[in-house]
Order: structure tokens, then C-alpha cells, then sequence
């Protein structure tokens, strides 16, 4: 069998919670504008670039309010739950 290594980064623990809620805000993000246009408009010839500029539009307000609902949920209310 081939040896396969695997792509890792290092990357400080601090900085967790920043690049865990830019990921969920880019694919949350896409997803709802992906939606939103087919419901609205439908398929079209021109979807993906309504997608492109929505898309960029959607993730401006997602990544800031993400990131502050991740802070607040984890530090005020799961830090009260005591999970076992």
C-alpha cells in the first residue's frame, strides 16, 4: 500500500473558535443563498453569478454574527451545563 501523508496545519488553540465559525458561515451561507434564489427565481441561465454577488453579501452578516453567537452560547450558556 502507497504511504499517503496527509495535508496539516498548526494552528494556535486560540484561534479556534475564529476559523470554526468562518467555515460554518461560508458553507451556511452558501446554502441559504443557494436556496433563497432557487425559491425566489428558480434555475435560470444567470444563477450563478446571482449566487456569486448574493453569496458575498450573505457571508458579510454571517461570519460577525456567527462568531458573536458562538461566544455568547459557548461562554454564557453552556458554560452553566454541567454535561456528564
Amino acid at each position: 500500500m502507497e504511504n499517503i501523508s496527509t495535508l496539516k496545519i498548526r494552528i494556535n488553540r486560540k484561534y479556534y473558535r475564529l476559523i470554526f465559525t468562518f467555515l460554518m458561515a461560508l458553507l451556511m451561507s452558501l446554502i441559504i443563498s443557494s436556496a433563497l434564489i432557487l425559491v425566489k427565481s428558480g434555475y435560470s441561465a444567470d444563477f450563478f453569478s446571482e449566487l456569486i454577488s448574493s453569496w458575498g453579501l450573505a457571508f458579510a452578516f454571517a461570519w460577525p454574527s456567527a462568531y458573536i453567537c458562538a461566544y455568547l452560547i459557548q461562554e454564557h450558556l453552556l458554560s452553566r451545563i454541567d454535561f456528564y
